[in-house]
């Protein structure tokens, strides 16, 4: 209770002096106007905050640096477990899937939020019950079994990978965004913020960095919300009754669909498709044709000192131009997706599924698809061995159900809110830029198109002058990014969204790196390799792992070959497939033997990753192989079958296995009962 109380404290000045910060950051924008300086500010001041933070936690206590001393009240690691999972995809990401895709962005909501009720029903109670120290180690100890425990390991660290390197790539864009350097300087930057928080206190110093990262994020996300809301008449809590808002969006979106000028825009598209198509068929002559074209447009005007801004156009052309005839066909077909994309007409945000009668074939896989993913995401959450450690870090079992109560609470807070700034958002867009002419565009287009090109681009398709709804593409990414200047906020509430974005990064990656670098150093080389090894010794080998992998992570994320929300969902798969049927089996189900588990997890991972490498763009272009795609389900769904797969190979090896001994039986009934 002393220490509750003293935390409540804590962070309630912390949280006073945040707001407080904010206020006297636009006082001063307001004497001295707009500047990047702002988001520098923005940006340091928290990290700085961390740093101190991490360093006043620092320990090297085996127990304190691996689950923060199991003393955690369960409100303020329900708040760090919230931290930990809103991640940058769910930050940056999740508001713009929702303004651009309408009612399938909300699979993510319900998907990412549902999975913790799996969580408090099979599976947080039980983890803690057994107090081990990482998820491998609850599984090794289930089974009793290294082999258990070294594909557990090597799950975690897999599924673990993949979201940090996403977690990375979200901070890298931040920095660029917002203090104008490189994408892979703005990765090392990051790294650096990743470390601070980590790297001195292991667990105990990433839980209360998180919760202070958490009230950060949240404010990012609750104060410009709130404003933008006001100015509509909807008062400071929007997350009530935006719906007026949004019936105001369905009809604009409905007038855009029957609009004869919308619709010759939609069909010059068409035609773009259609000579795209062409330029494919005519392969591998076109490629040759078009790079020849490129290649004399330079010469020439090199040869007549043609305009510097022309020439370095086409010379960037050229360098983005296909390797070969075989990647020609992978980017041309790409973009021939994207025009077929903007053929048809809006569908507004409000309608469940791709228009069609229920007997269409695109609707029915559209249909399959939403579920799928709603699925995956339900019960990755429920296998994420970051956010399944959390619990371990509480007091008792009955503080580790009250804490995932607390972390649905802190999430759902942010969720609730997430779909308003994407209805507002597309007010914003429909009445504010639609319709308008070109002389008369918005500062915050020209801005961005100026700075970030890439996230907008805006054609005059019918050469009328006036902006049409289909002639807008915008990056759902920009949605938050640009929120503030879209809606006319002062350039601090910028700065304040670029805090709440490093925020979510920060937190998310902390929880991810320390979950690889604890599998590492305790189920690798204290189980498996050291028995003998020191505590002392244990936790200098987590730190020096834990920096080790931090800078493969950021290597690989400075390669930037994959979409942020793919690689989120890849990796809630992957967990889902490896880890959930066992984990499950384990909990519930005596009968499962060690074969059964070690099979499970091999198949469900396979057929996972076999799943991805086969049908994911980039994969395929890498490898050269391609397969079907099985019921149209999209790879970033491919849980899906690895699932399945993973509990029926594990129940099949465990019936003809030998029966677990008498010592696995009563280890499985004093997990289960209290």
């Amino acid at each position: 209770m002393k220490l509750t109380n003293r935390l409540i404290l804590s962070y309630t000045l912390y949280t006073l002096g945040f707001l407080l910060f904010i206020f006297l950051m636009e006082r001063i924008e307001r004497t001295t106007g707009p500047g990047t300086w702002i988001g520098y500010v923005f940006l340091f001041v928290p990290i700085a905050v961390y740093a101190v933070i991490g360093l006043l936690s620092r320990t090297s206590d085996l127990v304190e640096y691996y689950v923060a001393g199991r003393r955690v009240p369960s409100a303020f690691n329900g708040m760090a477990t919230a931290a930990d999972w809103l991640s940058a995809a769910s930050f940056i990401g999740l508001a713009g899937s929702i303004y651009a895709s309408g009612y399938d962005g909300l699979a993510y909501v319900m998907g990412w939020t549902g999975g913790y009720c799996l969580v408090a029903f099979l599976l947080a109670p039980y983890v803690r019950k057994l107090a081990r120290y990482t998820i491998p180690d609850f599984l090794g100890t289930r089974f009793s079994s290294n082999t258990v425990r070294a594909l557990a390991a090597i799950a975690a660290i897999l599924c673990s990978f993949v979201y940090l390197v996403a977690q990375i790539q979200g901070i890298g864009l931040i920095a660029s965004r917002f203090i104008g350097i490189e994408f892979s300087i703005g990765i090392f930057c990051g790294l650096a913020g990743i470390l601070v928080c980590s790297f001195l206190g292991g667990m105990r110093a990433v839980t209360w960095t998180q919760v202070a990262q958490y009230i950060i994020l949240i404010s990012a996300m609750l104060i410009p919300v709130s404003m933008i809301a006001h100015r509509e008449g909807l008062g400071w809590f929007p997350q009530f009754n935006y719906g007026r808002v949004m019936e105001r969006v369905e009809t604009l979106e409905r007038a855009v669909a029957v609009s004869p000028d919308e619709a010759r825009v939609r069909a010059d598209y068409q035609r773009q498709a259609a000579r795209m198509q062409q330029r494919i068929d005519a392969l591998p002559r076109s490629f040759h044709d078009e790079r020849a074209r490129l290649v004399g447009e330079i010469a020439e005007l090199r040869r007549h000192n043609g305009p510097l801004r022309e020439i370095n156009e086409r010379e960037r052309d050229l360098a983005s131009f296909p390797r070969d005839p075989a990647d020609a066909q992978a980017k041309w077909s790409r973009e021939r997706d994207a025009l077929i994309d903007r053929i048809a007409a809006p569908v507004p945000m409000t309608e469940p599924f791709a228009p069609g009668s229920s007997t269409d074939e695109s609707a029915r896989v559209h249909r399959i698809n939403f579920l799928s993913l709603l699925l995956c995401l339900s019960i990755g959450t429920a296998s994420l061995p970051h956010i399944l450690t959390r619990y371990n870090t509480t007091t008792s079992v009955s503080s580790a159900r009250r804490s995932v109560g607390w972390t649905l609470f802190f999430v759902a807070l942010f969720y609730l809110t997430v779909p308003v700034l994407a209805v507002l958002i597309k007010h914003e867009i429909l009445t504010g830029l639609v319709g308008h002419r070109f002389a008369d565009l918005p500062q915050w287009v020209t801005q961005w198109r100026r700075v970030e090109p890439y996230l907008i681009r805006i054609s005059d398709v019918n050469g009328d002058g006036i902006v049409r709804w289909a002639g807008i593409q915008m990056q759902p990414d920009m949605v938050v990014l640009a929120a503030p200047e879209i809606a006319g906020l002062p350039y601090v509430i910028s700065g304040l969204i670029a805090a709440g974005a490093l925020a979510a990064a920060l937190s998310t990656a902390d929880g991810l790196l320390l979950t690889i670098a604890n599998a590492l150093s305790h189920d690798v080389y204290y189980c498996m390799v050291d028995k003998r090894a020191t505590s002392q010794r244990r936790v200098t080998i987590s730190k020096i792992l834990l920096l080790g992998v931090a800078l493969l992570a950021s290597y690989v994320a400075s390669l930037n070959a994959g979409n942020i929300l793919f690689l989120v969902g890849a990796a809630f798969s992957l967990a889902a497939s490896s880890l959930f049927p066992a984990l499950v089996l384990g909990v519930f189900w005596k009968r499962t033997t060690q074969r059964g588990v070690v099979a499970g997890m091999i198949a469900g991972l396979v057929v996972c990753v076999y799943y991805i490498v086969s049908t994911y763009p980039f994969f395929v272009q890498l490898t050269g192989f391609a397969g079907a795609r099985w019921f149209g389900i999209e790879p970033i769904s491919s849980g899906v079958f690895g699932v399945p797969a993973g509990f029926a190979v594990a129940i099949a090896v465990s019936l003809l296995d030998r029966k677990p001994d008498e010592y696995t039986r009563a280890l499985v009934d004093y997990i289960r009962h209290p």
